[in-house]
């Protein structure tokens, strides 16, 4: 008897897993084969835009993948620096072998947490309560709760044109009575696609005929426990290379296009639309005369490059003309050819907002498997199933992450009130207030979280206490601190083209709110005392964009005054009064906890939220 059990030791299983056993937890985490732990069956990477705040956020939540990731990247990056700090985002090239062996080796000496290789060909319920799951080889795990985090695993087939194998990513098993045990628990399931490009042998790349694409030389991370040694040193890193499709590679596409699975009728699920196949890129973008793609290394000795952007279903030799079609893959040799993986997973309707399925009492879903793509949305999936598994299992409350809390908790407020019918990928755009989700700031947002949920130890969060006492103290300091010239600061001001005289005197809190001047270079004009780069950073960019961060702090608490308004998830939405059809039938479906969520489900509109809001007040509710 266990009091957990976890399906699935990908991305989104790993988080659950550990969050549940770091937690106390008797936890089972049951897996196709250990040589499948973290694997990374697409892009050898780990960040991105959205997606390496949504890491951030997990480390701040007490998860393991920031720490992984930090310690097993071949090259670092920060994105969007030219834009607002709103859409920063970090992004590491990752050694795949590295980061599974890691993952694999935390799974094996983490305390509570025990390891199953075999097969779920069962969930097991009781009166629309879980109770165990029944496994191919090894019988009965029973438990308190489950989190089922299958992937791309369940009773998926890949797709080479005409070639359909059923199998799992890699060769992997696939699990198909799973899906039909699903079914006869009345649960939905519907089908998605995805696909992955070629590797080729890295020693075939002509790169100079590519463009080298280099980390940033900074120490950058995606956990706060990082430390600067855990990390390769900058000249250490592994390069990139960007490159780029051809006219000729546009036209191999055009004349077998009838041999793509997408495009010959062999595909039946719905692919991604943020990441399609190339040939889906050729169709849709016909006007183009090129596409770039990006080289990338999938391990520390370079043996294999992987070719971003390339992804296909197209026959071998259709993909052998097509690679060698591209600038610098001339002579190109491929290791693994592209395929495309169709799978099943379950309508994300049907789960509430703690990931816990409506219809089954203690069987909680994260991952791909809820209609996500990306190992980073996996992952923040999985850490919040786990956390609210094991709030279950000791009776408190769910945890639920606002909008504007944080990317995760924008990704699952979309996917259970609006669903999707095509895997859902984290966006910037997404998110409403995106201003006040940054990367700096995921300690201050959610740390509070993770430390309540025993994920984050009693010295991590006294760190945190006393950095927000220095960023307060700093700000402080800025605000009572007069400047003049004979500190200097004229002097710096004119170079900066300010057109300042010898009486000038500053506020240093309201010259940091000029554009180009950094703190960093006025504390050198004043005796200060010194503090860290990660304090002035985040001070900056609070006093820079003040003004937009108070103005989406007040929306913000408009938003949150409709969450606080609890609808009781026993109303029969068809006795409401003057609620139209649509509005009546999609509130049943949903079964929304709070107005704010109602008014975000697609048909409801502002008159059908004021009669809710009517229903409300006369009930008493």
């Amino acid at each position: 008897m266990f009091d957990a059990i976890v399906v699935g030791a990908g991305h989104a299983g790993l988080e659950a897993a550990f969050s549940l056993a770091h937690a106390g937890k008797k936890t089972a985490l049951v897996t196709i084969s250990y040589k499948t732990i973290a694997n990374m069956p697409c892009n050898p990477s780990i960040g991105g835009p959205a997606k390496g705040i949504v890491v951030r956020e997990i480390d701040a939540l007490g998860g393991v993948m920031p720490k992984v990731a930090d310690k097993t990247a071949l090259q670092f990056k920060m994105l969007n620096t030219t834009k607002g700090p709103g859409v920063w985002s970090m992004r590491v090239q990752s050694d795949k072998e590295a980061y599974g062996k890691m993952m694999s080796d935390l799974c094996f000496h983490t305390e509570n947490l025990y390891m199953y290789e075999d097969i779920v060909e069962e969930i097991i319920c009781d009166n629309k309560t879980f109770k165990a799951i029944r496994l191919s080889k090894q019988g009965i795990l029973e438990a308190k709760v489950c989190v089922l985090t299958t992937g791309t695993y369940m009773d998926s087939c890949t797709m080479i044109s005409d070639e359909v194998t059923p199998e799992g990513p890699d060769h992997e098993p696939t699990t198909k009575n799973l899906s039909e045990s699903l079914r006869k628990l009345g649960i939905e399931l519907f089908r998605l696609k995805t696909g992955t490009p070629q590797r080729v042998k890295t020693s075939t790349i002509d790169f100079t005929k590519t463009k080298l694409e280099l980390g940033i030389d900074e120490f950058i991370r995606f956990s706060e426990e990082t430390k600067e040694e855990d990390v390769l040193e900058y000249d250490k890193q592994l390069p990139c290379y960007l490159t780029y499709t051809t006219e000729q590679t546009k036209q191999i596409v055009k004349e077998n296009l009838n041999k793509s699975s997408m495009y010959s009728g062999v595909v039946r699920g719905v692919g991604p639309r943020y990441c399609p196949s190339f040939e889906d890129k050729v169709v849709r973008f016909s006007d183009k005369e090129r596409h770039q793609l990006f080289l990338e290394p999938l391990t520390k000795d370079r043996e294999l490059t992987y070719v971003q952007g390339f992804s296909t279903s197209m026959p071998r030799d259709v993909q052998e003309k097509m690679l060698h079609s591209v600038i610098g893959l001339e002579n190109a040799e491929i290791v693994k050819y592209a395929y495309a993986i169709e799978y099943d997973a379950i309508n994300p309707l049907q789960v509430k907002a703690n990931l816990e399925l409506k219809e089954i009492d203690g069987l909680f879903i994260g991952g791909q498997i809820l209609g996500t793509s990306g190992y980073e949305e996996a992952a923040g999936l999985g850490i919040m199933a786990g956390i609210n598994a094991r709030r279950k299992i000791d009776n408190e409350e769910p945890l639920i992450l606002k909008r504007d809390e944080a990317y995760i908790g924008v990704m699952i407020d979309d996917l259970v009130t609006k669903g999707t019918k095509e895997p859902y990928r984290l966006l910037t755009s997404r998110a409403e207030y995106r201003l006040l989700m940054r990367h700096d700031n995921a300690e201050s947002r959610l740390l509070k979280y993770g430390y309540e949920n025993h994920l984050i130890s009693e010295e991590r969060y006294q760190r945190y206490l006393n950095k927000q006492k220095e960023i307060q103290r700093l700000k402080e300091y800025l605000i009572n601190t007069k400047v003049s010239y004979q500190t200097g600061i004229n002097e710096y001001l004119n170079n900066l083209d300010y057109d300042e005289d010898d009486n000038s005197s500053h506020n240093a809190y309201d010259l940091a709110k000029r554009p180009n001047v950094e703190i960093k270079d006025i504390l050198e004009y004043l005796d200060s005392d010194e503090y860290s780069k990660d304090v002035i950073n985040e001070v900056q960019i609070e006093i820079k964009y003040e003004g937009y961060i108070l103005k989406a702090r007040k929306e913000a608490d408009r938003m949150l005054k409709m969450d606080k308004l609890k609808l009781p998830q026993d109303i029969d939405y068809t006795k409401v009064d003057n609620l139209r059809l649509e509005a009546r039938q999609k509130l049943n479906q949903i079964k929304p906890f709070t107005l704010g969520q109602a008014s975000r489900i697609s048909g409801i509109n502002p008159a059908d939220i004021q009669v809710l809001a009517v229903y409300i007040k006369q009930n008493k509710l």
